[in-house]
């Protein structure tokens, strides 16, 4: 038994409920899943692996703070380094650093050693679905077919606070929980997708591109994950598409295999 939390303060956490539980029912790994709203330090400290929804960063870390979550959630992360997995607001909240923040700032969780920009692509009538590549969902040699990639206000990643930087080739070794854990500032960045630029480019986006990269060059870095730490700047909890889920999952099983 595997119990997976879904941080349900603020935002998309029901639609991740439902497509978690979905992609549980179609798997065929032999972990038994168990899914779980958590809003208090108590609920949280059940749970084996955690989803971070979407919504509003800075109330979703006013929420967090008013629950005395922040520090429990850093712990989680950070120190148990159990595999959680944040999208959009999540994955702002899992990172060591934002730009384009409100008056005052807001207070992060970290785990992925990157800044991000939030509402990078502008305002809320100005989100949009595109067809993305995701290398990491192919099986074997044979090419994934695109995933509806939802963005709305997302962020993006601006610079990556590490030179450790892994490409999509390469693969972290041992599990993202594993039992023999290095310390926390050991795991590579490893960029899993790329949105590719929506203005004319030169440079084609590639997998694995180190440099901070934006809409009018190579693409932008949507998709990246750093030992136990998952994140996306779209939301995949907003189609009827469960492949991420899915592939997360496998990766939760694998740890506590």
């Amino acid at each position: 038994m595997v119990t997976v939390g879904v941080l349900s303060l603020q935002g998309g956490f029901s639609e991740h409920l439902s497509s978690l539980r979905k992609a549980a029912d179609s798997s065929a790994a032999d972990v038994h899943f168990d899914f779980t709203e958590v809003r208090t330090p108590a609920q949280l400290a059940v749970c084996d692996a955690l989803v971070i929804p979407g919504g509003e960063s800075t109330t979703l870390s006013l929420v967090a703070a008013q629950s005395g979550l922040i520090e429990p959630l850093r712990e989680f992360v950070k120190i148990s380094r159990k595999p959680t997995w944040g999208t959009c607001a999540g994955l702002i909240f899992l990172s060591e650093q934002a730009s384009a923040t409100k008056r005052g700032g807001q207070e992060l969780i970290g785990g992925l050693n990157v800044k991000v920009h939030r509402n990078h692509f502008g305002r809320q009538m100005e989100s949009f679905v595109t067809d993305l590549d995701l290398p990491f969902l192919s099986q074997s040699s044979s090419q994934a077919a695109p995933f509806p990639a939802v963005f709305i206000r997302a962020p993006v990643v601006d610079e990556m606070l590490t030179d450790n930087v892994k490409s999509i080739g390469e693969r972290l070794e041992g599990s993202i929980a594993g039992s023999q854990k290095p310390p926390a500032t050991a795991a590579k960045v490893e960029v899993l997708a790329i949105l590719p630029g929506r203005h004319a480019s030169n440079r084609k986006a590639a997998v694995g591109d180190a440099l901070p990269v934006s809409p009018g060059g190579a693409g932008d870095i949507v998709a990246l994950r750093q030992g136990n730490v998952f994140g996306t700047s779209f939301h995949p909890e907003l189609t009827d598409d469960t492949r991420i889920h899915a592939w997360w999952l496998a990766q939760v099983a694998a740890a506590y295999r």
